[in-house]
């Protein structure tokens, strides 16, 4: 039965993040960190020789080697689950899967079941903008989580009491887990998913926006996701690295925003923006 690949990178643990940037922008729907460096997963129907040829262009210019291994597709969850851990946000929110047991002195707590969907919470981007969003005001406001992976951002969103979120994933199994993810937490009501680009979720005016994705997404989405934002609305982006940071603000205040505050962990950093006067 044809399933995932496993592409296993090994890397000196300064390149890792830098190569996941340019990963995360490939076909792969998944990744671990590894002590060797990081595994990316390809999906069934992808690429495979077209994804290859990309990540040999990407050994001129970073210093990693890497191996391809074929992974059943009906494997692939007891290999995923026994390797999930646990996330924990400060004392603002922990993330867990059903196996795990409740978290202690956490006031949010998202449960999941791991799955091949990007966005578990292990990643540094993912850990600030969960942390950022424990300063932002949610109460009955309206919400747009774009790119969101298995539906953490947008379930912590309704946990916050946010009226409404609106989702949306180009990846069917994150649009199917983020659905999956709103009932099992008792979300569900709040919570409408779409599969598809921004261009598939119907127009509509949003008070928060996270948008956890990347530089070049964020870049040629900036004028639609201001359309999109009320005239006090805020917008949180992530999956920005240290050096992107002055092309993103410059675009932003193209755009009309201003930067309101940033954080960064490891390589990454979030930033939150809004309509300047």
């Amino acid at each position: 039965m044809e399933g995932y690949q496993r592409f296993s990178i090994q890397t000196a643990p300064e390149w890792r993040e830098i190569l996941l940037a340019f990963l995360a922008e490939l076909p792969f729907d998944s990744f671990e960190d590894t002590e060797a460096g990081l595994n990316a997963y390809l999906p069934p129907g992808a690429d495979a020789d077209e994804t290859e040829q990309q990540i040999r262009q990407l050994q001129a210019d970073y210093p990693f080697t890497y191996t391809v291994e074929a992974i059943k597709t009906e494997n692939w969850n007891a290999v995923w689950e026994s390797n999930f851990e646990t996330v924990r946000v400060q004392n603002f929110c922990g993330i867990r899967a059903e196996f795990h047991p409740p978290f202690e002195g956490v006031q949010h707590e998202i449960v999941i079941r791991p799955r091949m969907a990007f966005g578990t919470g292990h990643h540094e981007t993912t850990w600030m903008m969960m942390d950022r969003m424990s300063q932002l005001d949610f109460k009955d406001k309206l919400v747009f989580d774009y790119g969101c992976g298995t539906g953490i951002l947008a379930i912590l969103a309704a946990q916050l009491g946010a009226a409404r979120v609106d989702a949306v994933d180009i990846e069917y199994p994150a649009y199917e887990n983020t659905l999956e993810h709103a009932e099992l937490n008792g979300v569900g009501g709040q919570i409408k998913a779409f599969f598809g680009t921004l261009d598939d979720v119907p127009p509509a005016t949003y008070d928060v926006i996270l948008a956890n994705i990347n530089r070049n997404v964020i870049l040629a989405s900036l004028p639609e996701l201001r359309k999109r934002l009320s005239a006090n609305g805020q917008l949180l982006i992530s999956g920005i690295l240290h050096e992107d940071e002055p092309v993103i603000l410059e675009a932003a205040m193209r755009q009309g925003f201003q930067e309101m505050a940033q954080q960064k962990r490891g390589n990454w950093m979030a930033m939150l923006i809004a309509l300047q006067g």
